[in-house]
Parts: structure tokens; sequence; C-alpha cells
């Protein structure tokens, strides 16, 4: 617990059980956060800088809960790119929320039961009801939806209680017309909430970072000199790659033959055999689809001699009457794929399931995928 002075003791005792000690990007951050300063935090992914943004607002949550009782009231808005990133977060949240939640009981009798809820646009209409009954403390969203529940009299009512805004992957919309609508909402948001915001910005390595720290703060926490009212903690370093490109025997044209794109399967199922676990980034769903079809049929289990799938895909039944089911090493991930699918395909990835998983942008910022260790984008990426 010497390594977490900041935190209380249930908090700083689950972490201490949990981790060794924090990580630098977590030790800088952690007394600028409970200072209430503005933080943006840049490092590399696997580095602890969502824990580094979420611990200190829970700690808050901790001491008011274990004095006063906790409210229903929102606290907390986790903003992220993506519906599968927010996903990802809401479950990596049940586990320190339920072990602190548990260390609680050694210092009070009282019981402080921290809420959370992800609000995209898969979030059935029955949750979204509940939740105008019973504000969540922390609430997981993306920067559409945090607009929509802006433009809304019960999204304003439950989000004008909010005292942190952490904005992850921060980078990757800093510079586009997305980020520019998230610049807007946080504004709002903030002039929502009195100017009682602190923001935190979760960033991979970027240069110049100041620049995506005056994106975080906005214009009103710009000193005269233009440096952003912020502090920045920066622990990235460049990681070991090995790059390269290939290309297939038969020359390209404007239009790939189906000769070169049966060369580009073949080499990619050979890639795969050769890796535990690869994901395939491709630039458009139909092209997802597509590949993931080509490389089930070079990886997936062959039928026995003389078998024949049946009109559903499925294997032909044996005597008794038993269809062994038919479960692909390779899956696709794309934004118009139902939300039981995309999450299907994301936890089989985890689990090392697949041999391969094939996806569009929609799993390419932060998500913990588990132990990928090989990576192919097919054409060049936009």
């Amino acid at each position: 617990m010497t390594h977490t002075p900041y935190f209380h003791p249930a908090v700083a005792s689950w972490f201490a059980d949990t981790f060794a000690t924090p990580t630098p990007a977590q030790a800088d951050a952690w007394p600028a956060i409970k200072a209430g300063k503005h933080v943006l935090i840049s490092a590399p992914t696997g580095s602890g800088k969502t824990l580094a943004a979420f611990l200190s607002a829970i700690d808050e949550l901790v001491r008011e809960g274990e004095q006063w009782g906790l409210p229903d009231e929102t606290r907390i808005v986790y903003v992220s790119p993506l519906k599968a990133l927010s996903n990802d977060i809401h479950r990596n949240l049940e586990a320190p929320l339920a072990g602190i939640r548990e260390r609680l009981r050694e210092y009070t009798v009282r019981d402080v039961d921290i809420r959370t809820w992800v609000r995209t646009g898969d979030t059935p209409q029955y949750e979204r009801a509940q939740m105008r009954k019973r504000p969540p403390h922390i609430v997981v969203t993306t920067p559409e939806s945090l607009y929509i529940l802006l433009g809304s009299q019960s999204g304003r009512e439950m989000l004008a209680t909010t005292r942190t805004v952490i904005v992850d992957e921060i980078h990757a919309v800093a510079g586009t017309k997305r980020g520019s609508h998230l610049a807007l909402s946080l504004e709002r948001l903030e002039a929502l909430t009195a100017g009682r915001l602190t923001r935190v910005g979760l960033s991979a390595t970027q240069k110049p970072i100041e620049d995506v720290a005056r994106f975080l703060v906005g214009t009103k926490n710009i000193d005269p000199d233009g440096n952003a009212r912020c502090t920045i903690v920066d622990s990235g370093h460049v990681r070991h790659r090995d790059l390269a490109i290939e290309l297939p025997d038969s020359p390209l044209e404007a239009v790939m033959s189906n000769e070169v794109w049966t060369q580009v399967y073949d080499r990619l199922a050979q890639l795969i055999r050769e890796h535990r676990t690869t994901v395939v980034f491709v630039n458009t769903r139909r092209q997802a689809e597509r590949v993931c079809r080509h490389l089930s049929e070079r990886l997936d289990e062959p039928l026995a001699s003389g078998e024949q799938r049946t009109a559903d895909g499925e294997k032909p039944r044996n005597n008794a009457g038993y269809r062994p089911p038919l479960v692909s090493c390779v899956a696709a991930h794309h934004g118009s794929l139902a939300k039981h699918l995309r999450f299907d395909a994301e936890q089989r990835l985890k689990r090392g399931e697949l041999k391969a998983l094939v996806a569009t942008a929609s799993l390419e910022l932060g998500i913990d995928i588990g132990d990928v260790d090989l990576v192919c984008q097919i054409s060049s990426p936009r």
C-alpha cells in the first residue's frame, strides 16, 4: 500500500494485492488527478493508463460512499471512439469495483455499490429508460451517444453531476471532424456542470503531444503563451516492430484479378498457420466478409472423405442423426454486424479460440484483444 498513498485504504489494498507496483504513467498521473488538474496521459497500450484515469475518480466515490452513502448521481463519464471499446472498458471495470467493494467491508459497515452503464447505439431502449430512473455513477459512452445525451432533458439531468470526464484514444479523433464534434460536446458538458469538470485524456504516443493537450482542455484553458493548462504525463516509448511489405507474384493492376486474390489468400493462410493468433485488417465491411470466407475455406477443419456440407453450411448428420457443429477458426468483425456477433468474435479472440480475425476499423483502437502475434493489413490503410 506504500505505492498508493493517495487512496482510501480499501482501494490501496486492492491495488497492492493485484499489482506489484504502479506503472510510471500511474505514478505520475495520480497526484495531478487527485489535485483536480486536467491531465493528459500519453503511454503505449498495456501501460495501465486507463486504470490511472479511473482509479482516482473511483477513490472519490469510495470516500464519499463510506462517509455519507452514494447518491444516485453520475460522477464519471468515459468517452471512447468505438462501441467495442466501450463494452471492453465496462467489463474491465467490473473486477476492480468488485474487489474494492469487498475490501471496503473491512473498513466500514456501509455497502458502497458503484454502478456502471454502457450507453452506445447498441443499448436497448429498456436500459435507457431504467437509467433515467436511477442514474449510474459511471457512464461509458461514445462521442455520438454523449452528444445525444446532451441533447435530451433526461440526459442533461443525469450528466449535470459529472465531475470527471475521461476521453480515451483521444489522438484518434483530435484532428478530425469527429474530434471537432466531440470538442463541442465537452464544452457543453463543462457548462452543464458549472465548470466543476476535470478532464483526463488517454493517448498513444503522439508528437507534438502539446496539440493533443490543447484539444483536451479547450480554448478556455489555454494560457497567454498558447500552452494548455494541463499536466502532461508522457511515458511513451518506441517498441520494436518487425515490419514487412509483401506483393503477390502476379503483377498488380488497377483491378486485381482472381489469380492475384488467390495468391493473397494463400499467402495469408500460410502466415496464419505459422502464428498463434492473427488479426487481418481490411478497409471495407464487404472486404472483411469476403476475406473471412476465403480464409475459412483454407483454414477450417476439412470434411472427411465423401462428406459434403449441407445447404446451411454445417457438417452432415451421422447415422444417429447427430450433426456436429461447424465452428470456424476465422471470424469477421465490422460495424454492420449485430452486437452479439461482434461481442462473440471479441471474446473468442481473447480466449485464443480464433486463428484469425478479419476486421475493419471497428477493432483498431485500444481494445483488449489478448495475445496477437501477427497483424496483416490488406491494401493501403486509410
